[in-house]
């Protein structure tokens, strides 16, 4: 998964506050500066297991504060994964 693509999540799960530009450098920018909380980071999240076929734990997720960790979680969940199957 990339940027791109959890920015898009992001957008169609829990909108964009005002002021906020996705589309900019916003890798390491804190989900609470974006306007995104932890139900909406749950509510992505949820998406992205159901989609992927991945579990994140809760804690995982929890310590997800920017988008490039979440990213990270979630890649290395992918990964493996896909040395599993």
């Amino acid at each position: 998964m990339d940027l791109k693509e959890l920015t898009t999540l992001l957008r169609d799960c829990a909108g964009v506050g005002e002021g906020v530009d996705l589309d900019g450098d916003v890798l390491d920018v804190p989900f609470d500066d974006l306007g995104y909380d932890s139900l909406a980071i749950l509510q992505v999240t949820g998406v992205i297991e159901r989609d992927y076929h991945i579990q994140l734990s809760d804690d995982t997720v929890a310590e997800a504060s920017t988008p490039r960790i979440l990213l990270e979680f979630i890649n290395d969940c992918l990964s493996s994964t896909a040395k599993a199957a």
